[in-house]
């Protein structure tokens, strides 16, 4: 079962050094250790009487025998009756924490019942000494808040204690690191005061919520027999939490609610939370939008964007679209909700609500949970907290068994790593999940933190609806066989409460399913089309007194700022760079590209794995002072001091993550269609971690969803000896992912081109993602130069003819086509070899194939008897096996077609720098020879 028991102290194991620096604080002075633990540590003298026949006994007599001796060095021991009754106060102390700590684990969460749990001999008084003669007796109370009374009899406080931690709604938040924020948890569920006092009209918007939940569920099975929506039947109440999240945020200044979720329930969502017609809902089941768009989805993948109608206005719910990845759309959802804030202003974070739905399986299985969690609090893709809602129907595909599916105690154990409290809750209470949903909503607004709650749940049918899981699970299945539904349990209540009578409960039943009714003979809903053939904007470069002036701009560093020495030599030969005395390098014509961008008021994102500095050392956007005395104080971006009106550049050093930081990037892409945004990995070959964001976002939103978006992903590539996990971005990947223009990949060799393909990237009018191979050596070669005058000039080209072929060219009959940092070892070896006759073309665009201005350059050559393709990565990699029938396409009509590259291989590169230069040597010889 889920919900299982562990008998175990909160007072040994893994927390008693933790106990212990405690109570050496307390020691040196009371005032460092909270309220809770003062009074605790306070009472503490000796070891409360317990006879340490268990082993969890015998351990908690080894911690308080620790702290008595403590105590006994510190101070005197009481004595006669002051020492029992220290002892007693000790005792129920330990009561009150241990039902803070581990009470939930004993709480009534399971809808089911199916599999009961033990009695935690630490939740009972026994367990600390105390007997039934005590039970009457009052003890202090001045660190709860149950009472405004300093006392309380003990029979009262477990009662309070027991109704507060073991009810419906558990609360695990001991861990919180934050006193204040451990004290504001303990305030809002031990104080009666504090708790919703719901009111009629709210109840019955809770059972309306509920009816329709059921009643889409139920209309669905029986008019699409037999096809899969994976339903959210047995955990209808998540639309009563979501309901209240939009109404409560709402009363909370909430203006945006960002969804993300797996298909488990997204029908059921998308149309009684988000508010998609269930007339588009019907026409997709009916596959009358087949060919809308080139490829389209199953309709449990789709996402939508509507607005909920709340007393205190409007507010905006956009559900995510998300692929059968299950939690890879988590990142997606922080960085849409991230873009929304910023576009928002000063207090956006406060009004925007990122919300991440997992599967309690997912959220504990899927390693993406961990790196979008870790983005939370971080400088560059921080949200100010997010609500995740596990919908834990306990049972994975097919498993029920924790052992099975995780290690840990509780599925959202993974939740304590950023330190977010979990609020469980039974999913047969809705009253219980509208008080988890306010509480997780104040505590977000308060301390701008993430909060867990976990709703604890069933699923009626199987993994989908054509499954029979009671092959493998028939305990379980049952058990929910004979669960009668939250809808009708909730129904039954209000009803025993003279709220509703059973008429009016009826009347919610048929007047929802006439709304559906009505909607099924409705006209064909209005649906998504396919995005319109972009067109690119008139290009056109800056003026070269504009890029004068804002190369200077770069070079500029506040007085006080003493640099490295390496970096100081950068700025200097920037400085050379802005007056002409010298030819850009990459780095500054990267930098121009930006700083012309920002002075049009673009703003520009950029992120990744030290990208401040730039993994090769060629970037600096970050000038770090050398004197400072603050670790985060003493940094100057020069790029936000180019212009007066200038747009933001923001660029942000990220986490040790592909998949979460690219997919973030992604999401905050689709919403910033104002923006040049991009993802640097520090290798090109890690962006395999990512690939599920790779293949099902940006290479196929806009085929399935009609999605378009245009995030800039840079990816270091190139042979050049450093083995092969640090040679290859896979370009052939990509490539293998082209099609009907959905993505642009290109290969540019000079910081020109890099300045013009930029600029071109952020035209509005054209939001397809960019891949680019960058360099890696060539940041500083000699040769991938460019100058000012460049950058004023003309636009980026797809081809690069050649210019240095010193024959006439009716005398060329061959000519080598190539991509990349090859293009600069052939000229050396045509250069070494005096090989004047073959010409050297470079593609700077590989997809969308420059099939025309290839073409035209190579009917140049009229006598051309020979085309090479070369390239640097082995034969069943690179671009040769992607391109080759489009090189055939362009071929005039006397020359053939060859290749030069290495050997096929199944590794990018060789793990030798000597090997490498053996193989690139034959290479190059090749090209010319073939």
């Amino acid at each position: 079962m889920m919900l299982q028991t562990q008998k175990t102290s909160f007072l040994f194991g893994d927390n008693v050094p933790y106990i212990e620096d405690l109570y050496e604080s307390y020691l040196a002075d009371a005032g460092s250790v909270s309220d809770e633990w003062r009074s605790y540590f306070g009472a503490l003298q000796t070891a409360p009487a317990v006879d340490g026949s268990d082993k969890a006994d015998v351990a908690h007599n080894v911690v308080i025998d620790k702290f008595a001796a403590m105590a006994r060095r510190a101070r005197p021991c009481f004595e006669g009756a002051a020492m029992a009754l220290a002892r007693k106060q000790v005792a129920v102390q330990s009561l009150i924490a241990a039902y803070r700590v581990v009470g939930t684990r004993q709480a009534d969460l399971d809808p089911l019942r199916w599999s009961p749990g033990h009695p935690l001999a630490e939740l009972t008084p026994a367990f600390y000494g105390l007997d039934e003669t005590d039970m009457n007796a009052s003890f202090s109370t001045a660190d709860t808040y149950f009472s405004d009374a300093e006392t309380l009899p003990l029979k009262e406080t477990v009662a309070a204690l027991r109704q507060t931690y073991c009810g419906t709604l558990g609360a695990e938040f001991m861990y919180l690191a934050d006193a204040a924020q451990r004290q504001w948890w303990q305030m809002r569920l031990e104080s009666a005061r504090s708790r919703p006092n719901l009111s009629a009209e709210h109840r019955r918007r809770i059972l309306q919520r509920l009816t329709a939940a059921e009643g889409l569920e139920k209309y669905l099975h029986t008019r699409y027999t037999g096809q899969k929506r994976f339903s959210l039947e047995g955990g209808e109440s998540l639309i009563v939490l979501l309901d209240e999240l939009i109404q409560y945020g709402a009363a909370n200044g909430l203006k945006s609610v960002i969804l993300g979720m797996a298909h488990r329930g997204r029908l059921n969502v998308l149309v009684n939370t988000v508010g998609k017609p269930a007339r588009a809902l019907f026409d997709e089941f009916e596959g009358k939008t087949a060919h809308l768009l080139p490829a389209g989805d199953v309709k449990y993948h789709k996402g939508y964007s509507g607005k909920a109608v709340t007393p205190d206005g409007e507010v905006d719910v956009v559900l995510a679209f998300n692929a059968s990845h299950l939690e890879i759309v988590n990142p997606m959802v922080q960085g849409i909700a991230r873009a929304h804030a910023e576009l928002l202003g000063e207090h956006g974070q406060r009004a925007v609500l990122p919300v991440e739905i997992h599967g309690d399986v997912a959220i504990s299985g899927q390693g993406i949970v961990m790196e979008t969690m870790n983005l939370s609090y971080t400088k560059g893709h921080g949200t100010g907290g997010t609500v995740h809602i596990v919908v834990n129907n306990q049972i994975g595909f097919t498993t029920s068994d924790p052992s099975e599916t995780r290690s840990t105690f509780y599925c959202t154990d993974i939740a304590k790593m950023i330190e977010a409290p979990v609020l469980h809750v039974n999913a047969d209470d809705p009253e219980a999940v509208v008080m988890a949903v306010q509480l997780a909503l104040e505590y977000r607004t308060t301390f701008g933190r993430s909060v867990v709650i976990d709703l604890v749940c069933f699923r009626r049918h199987g993994h989908q609806e054509q499954d029979t899981p009671g092959i493998t699970q028939p305990l379980m299945y049952r058990s929910i066989a004979g669960h009668p539904g939250a809808r009708s349990i909730y129904a039954q209540k209000l009803v025993a409460e003279r709220l509703l009578t059973a008429e009016q409960v009826a009347e919610y039943e048929s007047a929802y399913r006439e709304h559906l009714a009505r909607q099924a003979d409705a006209e064909d809903a209005p649906h998504v089309a396919a995005p319109a053939a972009t067109s690119r904007a008139a290009y056109v470069a800056p003026q070269l007194e504009d890029i004068r002036h804002l190369a200077q701009a770069l070079t500029v560093v506040p007085e006080a700022y003493t640099l490295h020495p390496l970096v100081g030599k950068v700025i200097s030969a920037r400085r050379e760079m802005a007056a002409g005395a010298k030819p850009l390098d990459w780095g500054m014509g990267e930098h121009l590209a930006f700083a012309s961008l920002l002075a049009q008021g673009v703003t520009v994102r950029l992120s990744g794995q030290d990208c401040e500095r730039g993994t090769f050392s060629h970037r600096h956007a970050v000038l770090n002072n050398q004197n400072r005395a603050v670790r985060h104080e003493g940094k100057y971006t020069p790029l936000n001091h180019v212009a007066p009106k200038q747009g933001v550049f923001t660029v942000n050093n990220s986490i040790l993550s592909e998949a979460a930081v690219l997919g973030f990037e992604y999401g905050y892409s689709s919403v910033r269609e104002d923006a040049l945004v991009i993802w640097e990995a520090q290798f090109g070959d890690f962006a395999n971690g990512a690939q599920v964001v790779i293949d099902n976002f940006i290479s196929a939103a806009a085929a399935k969803w009609g999605q378009q978006n245009g995030l800039t992903m840079f990816l270091p590539h190139g042979q050049e000896g450093a083995g092969p996990e640090h040679a290859s971005a896979r370009l052939e990947r990509y490539l293998q992912l082209c099609a009907q223009e959905n993505i642009q990949v290109c290969q540019p060799t000079t910081p020109a081109q890099l300045f013009h393909m930029l600029r071109r990237q952020a035209s509005p009018l054209d939001r397809k993602p960019l891949v680019v191979m960058t360099p890696k050596s060539l940041l500083r070669h000699a040769e991938a130069v460019s100058s000012l005058e460049e950058l004023a000039s003309g636009g980026f080209k797809e081809v690069l003819p050649d210019a240095g072929a010193a024959a006439q060219d009716a005398a060329i009959e061959k000519v080598i086509v190539c991509s990349g940092k090859v293009y600069f070892d052939l000229v050396e070896q045509r250069r070494a070899n005096k090989a004047d006759s073959v010409a050297i073309v470079r593609l700077e665009q590989l997809y969308p194939f420059p099939a025309a201005a290839l073409a035209q350059e190579l009917v140049r050559y009229v006598n051309l008897r020979k085309v090479v393709w070369c390239q640097e990565e082995p034969r069943n990699q690179g671009a040769w096996k992607v391109i080759e029938e489009d090189l055939r396409t362009v071929l005039p009509p006397a020359a053939t077609l060859h290749d030069a590259c290495r050997e096929a291989s199944a590794s990018t590169a060789p793990g030798y720098a000597s090997l490498h230069l053996e193989q690139q040597a034959r290479l190059v010889d090749n090209a010319f020879g073939a």
